[in-house]
Formats: C-alpha cells, sequence, structure tokens
C-alpha cells in the first residue's frame, strides 16, 4: 500500500471557516472628520452600510464560531500525577482499558474515544527521535500490523508549540477495519519529564455517514488542547 504524506504548516488543514479579514485597511479614514467639529458624523445610510461591512468581514464566522463553541460542550482534564491535560467532551465517560493511561468513550459508541497512553522513554525532547512524518510513518506501520486493519492512509502532519515552548507533534490520518469500517484518526504527541505522552482521538467516518463539520471541528479543539500541564 502506497502511503503519501502530506504536510502542513502549523495547523491540519479542515472545513473550518476560515479568519476573517481584516477590514481596518478598507474602513480607515471612511467617514472623514467635519471641519470644526471634534466628533465623527455618522449618516444613518452610512451607518448601515457599516453594519453591512461587519458582517461581510468576518462578524458572522465569529458568531458562528461562538454557537459552535457552546455546543461542543467540552470539558478541561488534567492528570496531575502524569503531567498531562486535554480537552474533552462531556457527553465521553471515563472507562478502564488495560495498556491505556485514561480512556473517555462516546455513550452507547465505544469505537468514538479518547485516549492517552503515557510510557517512560529516554529521550529528553520528541526531536531526538524524529521528524513529525517519520513519526506518523511509525504509527501507520504499527495500524497496518493489526489484523484487522485493511488500509491505512496519512491525511495531514503538524507541529505546535505547547506549555513552556514544548515539542508537539499532530496527525491526523484514516483506517479501514474490518472491525468498525473506516475510521478518522486525529494523534498527537510529545515528550516531557522524560515521559511520551500520546494522544489518540478516534470516531467513524464511514462513507454512508462521514465526520460531519461540527464534529471535526470539536475533535481538532481536544487534539489542539492536548499538552502538559502547567507546573505548580
Amino acid at each position: 500500500t502506497h502511503t503519501q504524506n502530506f504536510v502542513f504548516p502549523k495547523s491540519l488543514l479542515s472545513p473550518s471557516l476560515p479568519k476573517a479579514p481584516s477590514s481596518s485597511s478598507s474602513t480607515q479614514n471612511r467617514y472623514p472628520e467635519k471641519s470644526n467639529d471634534l466628533s465623527i458624523s455618522f449618516s444613518k445610510r452610512s451607518l448601515n452600510l457599516s453594519i453591512l461591512a461587519l458582517f461581510f468581514n468576518g462578524f458572522l464566522p465569529n458568531l458562528s464560531k461562538c454557537a459552535y463553541a457552546e455546543e461542543m460542550e467540552l470539558q478541561r482534564y488534567t492528570d496531575s500525577k502524569e503531567g498531562f491535560t486535554l480537552l474533552i467532551p462531556s457527553s465521553f465517560n471515563k472507562v478502564e482499558k488495560a495498556g491505556a493511561t485514561v480512556l473517555f468513550e462516546e455513550v452507547g459508541k465505544g469505537s468514538n474515544n479518547v485516549g492517552v497512553v503515557v510510557n517512560p522513554v529516554r529521550l529528553s525532547s520528541l526531536g531526538e527521535f524524529g521528524t513529525p512524518e517519520f513519526v506518523v510513518e511509525k504509527l501507520i506501520q504499527a495500524e497496518k500490523r493489526k489484523e484487522s486493519t485493511t488500509d491505512a492512509e496519512v491525511i495531514g502532519v503538524a507541529e505546535r508549540s505547547g506549555q513552556g515552548g514544548l515539542q508537539v507533534y499532530e496527525f491526523e490520518y484514516k483506517v479501514d477495519s474490518t472491525r468498525g469500517g473506516m475510521k478518522r484518526i486525529f494523534s498527537a504527541a510529545f515528550v516531557a519529564s522524560k515521559k511520551l505522552y500520546l494522544l489518540n482521538i478516534a470516531h467513524s467516518d464511514k462513507p454512508e455517514s462521514p465526520l460531519d463539520p461540527q464534529t471535526r471541528m470539536m475533535l481538532e479543539q481536544v487534539l489542539h488542547s492536548f499538552d502538559a500541564a502547567p507546573q505548580t
């Protein structure tokens, strides 16, 4: 099976709403100051145009993001003992599973889950192990070694800074399995205090019921929230 890597700068590509362009350049000096008057005068028509400009320049997308945030209902989970933190969907239940430091599953859909594994290592940073592309290739190889896996493909690779400049790798790939069908996997990894921290987010992404934009946005927020716990 041929696996092609696509490297995206700083963040994974997603159908999330784009950042609104700055409106400062288009609105600056649109309404000149009247002579002998310290205040700027706006006509009713100009005010209406200004309101429209706000909407077209990204005010509505920002409102949409706020609405999404309210519906996501994410809550902070911090493991002070192991030293990591992340956001978890409040509707997910914490369950026990051998090999997992912590695991959260969607009620009634255990295949949709968020798990973290922490293991001791001799590395001081993730960069000592390899590049993001090297690490994701190791993850894909591990997936393909599973008897249930029929195919695995990398979607995206990224790197970001975490707590105190911590090096964090992020990955997105999809796996087709005889156990549960097609799944979308979001993963993140970092090394801190001689420990390897690995986050794995699995969600069903079948052709008949693909991952919707709102759920994807929620999973990406979980992915980007994974970090070392703040030092107290």
